[in-house]
């Protein structure tokens, strides 16, 4: 057997129908799946055994470790020459491991249509892929079905006004870095290097940090792209987001060397905003002008509606997308204060925000 998708599962029974769906439809059938349990109130066995007859599925149960070792525990037993990480919350167009043998060949890949959006920290172009090929990583896209928050969400993860394009393919700013939406990996390298660390966020991107420090060269598979759904909600985006800032202080500590400027934006941008509200405020009691001080706000918000409007083609979309794009800045920048501050200057152990009740 070539390819095991492993994915992990926390009470998203409904999610992981969508995906079992959609891996029905794959044009390539080569392939085990194998659901993990990660200690669930809401399990999906009833809905793992809709398909028993129809893919070669495989579903355990365990207590509550987190995704990364629910991760390692699929992998373990997983049959597969490769193994193909998947979130949940994915869905995939009918050509994607088809794209993914393809790519893995050196040929050119398609999955029949173009994405709304990417992600990764890579351009979207072809490239010639050398024959081996030890690891990967592909795109996402948001789907035209998806809620207007989830677009609005969607957008603030990728637009250049945001994150400055990294995450939605837009500029190469150094190697590329599998996330694990939507990440492969040789299965022997895998087991080799140890799996995912303990971390419970960000252990996706410490853990294509040691692939790349093991001399490995993770790969971007333009074609091989998942429609992603993200979070449904701005408290649960804002949760994830806040993780992804402390993440990033933790893996500049296990990793030193890895930050780079674009991940001190947010940071600099949540300052700025704090900062315009206090003028703002100070020069309100006084009687003076405070309006001058809203005025990069409401350019900011200004730009962020005008261009997710046209990108989604909803004034709706768009308007939600000024909220989002806030919260995405500003979580991460909270979420990056707090563990600079408590990691750099307290010099207090890794820790993560919401690692009881972010996964709920």
């Amino acid at each position: 057997m070539k390819y095991s998708i492993i994915v992990p599962v926390f009470n998203r029974p409904d999610e992981v129908d969508e995906l079992l769906e959609s891996l029905c439809s794959q044009t390539l059938k080569d392939f085990e799946v194998i659901i993990v349990e990660d200690g669930s109130v809401k399990p999906c066995k009833d809905v793992c055994d809709k398909y028993a007859d129809i893919l070669d599925l495989h579903y355990y149960s365990k207590e509550n470790s987190g995704p990364g070792q629910s991760r390692n525990y699929g992998v373990e037993r997983a049959e597969g020459d490769y193994v193909i990480i998947l979130d949940s919350d994915v869905v995939l167009p009918e050509g994607y491991l088809a794209a993914v043998e393809e790519a893995l060949q050196g040929e050119p890949a398609t999955t029949g249509g173009e994405p709304a959006t990417t992600g990764g920290e890579e351009p979207r172009a072809k490239s010639q892929e050398p024959k081996a090929i030890t690891a990967w990583g592909g795109p996402d896209a948001a789907h035209p079905s998806f809620t207007p928050v989830q677009k609005a969400i969607s957008y603030s993860m990728t637009s250049f006004f945001t994150t400055g394009g990294i995450r939605g393919g837009k500029a190469k700013l150094d190697k590329f870095y599998p996330r694990s939406f939507n990440m492969g990996i040789r299965r022997d390298v895998y087991l080799q290097l140890g799996g995912f660390s303990k971390m419970r966020f960000g252990e996706d991107i410490d853990f294509s940090y040691r692939i790349v420090e093991a001399g490995y060269q993770p790969r971007l598979f333009p074609d091989a792209w998942v429609w992603h759904k993200r979070r449904t909600d701005f408290r649960k985006f804002f949760r994830q987001v806040y993780n992804s800032g402390i993440a990033r202080i933790n893996l500049e500590k296990r990793h030193p060397g890895t930050m780079k400027l674009v991940h001190l934006l947010p940071m600099v941008f949540t300052l700025g905003v704090i900062g315009c509200l206090v003028m703002g405020v100070g020069c309100w009691v006084m009687g003076v002008g405070c309006w001058l001080f809203l005025i990069p706000i409401i350019l900011y918000s200004m730009l962020i509606f005008v261009d997710s409007s046209v990108k989604n083609g909803s004034l709706w979309v768009g308007l939600l997308s000024i909220p989002a794009a806030f919260v995405q800045l500003m979580g991460y920048g909270l979420g990056f204060l707090e563990a600079w501050w408590k990691r750099c200057v307290l010099k207090q152990d890794e820790f993560t925000a919401f690692e009881k009740n972010f996964y709920k």
